[in-house]
């Protein structure tokens, strides 16, 4: 049986995973400073663009994407899939004129906002329900047309006079979607999956110099797929168990990267999406809301927008809906939010939580190791002090108020240290690592901040084969 409609327990699963799906589909649709004449705004959707084939073939941008992965479907079980994307809809801005005609203008002057043309994105959604016996062989293919179409919204000002209008162009876009499975060999009921997106338009561009805007409209911008099996499990592409490592191995994916996704423990959803993600991802919970940016950082986001001018944040709210309700959020956010953004270590919660105490046999002493006292804080470890530890250069010992001659050698990292070549300098102490390195701490002779750096506790510091003993002062 195969049908179009989600079973409503899968649209549940789904609605779990769709929050990053949508972080996924949005990503990079509108850049900070969130204003259409910003000039990383210039190059729209940077990832999972599906365009026209025939405008593709000469470009770095494909027209399909491929998706294999792993899945142990329980007896009766069906799949569910839905292709999410976004379509472009370019808008045009036009101002009302005296005989009561519109002419198109480059912007329109309102109040509370600057209206611009821009290329808006309109998700569109397109799902398949399949029993797992229907997938294999030839598979399942649905073919989907969304037509061109055009729309109007008028616009007025404060007082409700009408004064342009915005109009919206939407292309036609033609693609499918094709499901197949075929059964592994072994002794494991498990079958490969593999789902393709492609873009089917017919478009041809008039010339050969038609630019990537020209393709934009009839593209599926932000692709991505989610799967879902009412009963059984998908097998972890990421962190697969030792007798599906090979298989794993053989699978293609191609523009995509499929992951575990809704509720941590379950196995019964996979988000492929065109940015690499790790199984069962998640929108952190202090996130206020969709920035929109790629690569977003929230808390510094957020600052940077609410210090936009005022003109700049008139320009925002007319660039776009989505960009006027991150200048909203931003301008609007509580002092407790914010700071909850300021930042979160969850990895170190997970293995530091309190385990059970070893018993005294099984901790033995340590001679100079004080056990109640942490790792990194000296006082640990009494047989070392960087104040009178000293170390053996050229023959020679040096520690702390010893005098040395910098020479940097060739593996330094930093630049500026090659402007201490040949500069001397006085030892403030001898350091050791946890990886049995040894550093020393230096301030340069004839810095005139020296006493200012000794104090913070602010040094240069060498390796021994990078200095050489001079006569003490």
């Amino acid at each position: 049986m195969t049908t179009s409609v989600l079973p409503e327990e899968t649209a549940d699963r789904f609605a779990a995973a769709r929050q990053v799906a949508d972080a996924v589909l949005f990503e990079g649709y509108v850049l900070y400073p969130y204003r259409a004449s910003a000039a990383k705004n210039q190059l729209r959707w940077q990832f999972g663009v599906l365009v026209p084939p025939h405008w593709g073939a000469g470009s770095a941008e494909h027209s399909f994407q491929r998706t294999e992965c792993l899945m142990e479907p329980r007896s009766g079980a069906r799949l569910s899939a839905e292709l999410r994307f976004l379509r472009a809809q370019r808008r045009t801005v036009q101002r009302r004129c005296a005989d009561g005609g519109f002419e198109t203008v480059a912007e329109l002057e309102l109040p509370d906002r600057v209206l611009v043309p821009w290329d808006e994105g309109v998700e569109e959604r397109v799902t398949l329900v399949a029993d797992i016996s229907k997938l294999t062989g030839e598979g399942v293919t649905v073919p989907f047309n969304r037509p061109a179409r055009e729309e109007t919204e008028q616009v007025h000002d404060a007082d409700g006079q009408l004064v342009g209008r915005l109009v919206r162009h939407s292309a036609e876009i033609d693609g499918r979607v094709r499901l197949t499975a075929s059964e592994l060999d072994g002794p494991y009921a498990a079958f490969r999956l593999t789902a393709t997106v492609e873009n089917t338009s017919t478009w041809q561009p008039d010339d050969t110099g038609a630019d990537r805007a020209a393709a934009l409209p009839r593209s599926l911008v932000g692709a991505h797929l989610l799967l879902g099996l009412s009963a059984g499990a998908f097998v972890s592409m990421t962190d697969p168990p030792e007798w599906a490592r090979g298989a794993v191995a053989a699978c293609r994916n191609e523009h995509v990267w499929p992951v575990l996704a809704g509720e941590s423990g379950r196995a019964d959803v996979v988000l492929s999406a065109p940015i690499i993600l790790e199984d069962h991802p998640a929108i952190a919970p202090e996130s206020p809301g969709a920035l929109y940016d790629a690569l977003e950082i929230d808390e510094i986001l957020a600052l940077r927008t609410a210090a936009l001018t005022d003109e700049e944040k008139r320009e925002a709210r007319g660039t776009d809906p989505r960009a006027a309700e991150v200048i909203e959020l931003a301008d609007t956010m509580p002092p407790e939010v914010l700071e909850r953004l300021h930042g979160a270590v969850r990895a170190l919660r997970e293995v530091t939580g309190p385990g059970p105490a070893a018993p005294d046999d099984l901790a033995p002493e340590v001679p100079g190791v004080r056990p109640d006292t942490p790792w990194w804080d000296p006082e640990s470890d009494r047989s070392v002090d960087p104040v009178r530890d000293r170390i053996t250069v050229d023959g020679r010992s040096v520690g702390a108020g010893s005098r040395v001659l910098l020479r940097p050698g060739l593996r330094r990292t930093d630049a500026q240290d090659l402007f201490l070549q040949g500069r001397t300098a006085h030892v403030e102490a001898v350091l050791h690592d946890v990886d049995g390195g040894v550093h020393l701490a230096v301030t340069v002779e004839g810095d005139p901040g020296v006493d200012i750096r000794r104090e913070q506790g602010r040094f240069l510091y060498f390796q021994p084969d990078e200095v050489a003993p001079l006569e003490d002062a």
